[in-house]
């Protein structure tokens, strides 16, 4: 089995956050630190040995320090030109989440957006493509 190659395999989180009284604040996004640099929907690569579930818990924390609640799974996405590097499959996920966003690892800034409000001309990879798939459901 030695030489395989195949995509890369990532995860993203739609994470809808949630103030006091369960009321409704928007989606979490960040400013990308790293090339392509716009901004992105939270997400990164799962690593060896834990499950994409795992993953996506682990990737929200690390770049919104937020503690998520894996609400459903939204798509997979792999279109071969999808990420400028290299090929990657995103697994999506639609997620819940309290508390205050803050900027972490790949993250230069994190922004909650209201759903009207989301700046669709500056998302990078196929993210506005997943974030419509998201709102029209």
């Amino acid at each position: 089995m030695m030489g395989i190659k195949t995509p890369y395999l990532a995860v993203d989180g739609i994470i809808q956050l949630f103030g006091q009284n369960d009321n409704f604040r928007g989606i979490v996004l960040i400013e990308r630190k790293n090339p392509p640099l716009g901004l992105a929907i939270p997400g990164g690569f799962v690593d060896v040995g834990e499950t994409v579930e795992q993953a996506v818990v682990r990737e929200m924390k690390e770049e919104t320090d937020l503690d998520v609640e894996i609400i459903r799974l939204l798509g997979v996405y792999s279109d071969p030109q999808r990420d400028p590097r290299f090929h990657t499959v995103s697994i999506a996920f639609v997620c819940k989440a309290y508390g205050i966003p803050k900027a972490k690892s790949d993250a230069k800034k994190v922004n909650i957006y209201r759903l009207e409000d989301i700046p669709f001309d500056r998302l990078v990879f196929d993210h506005k493509k997943i974030l419509m798939d998201f709102l029209l459901r």
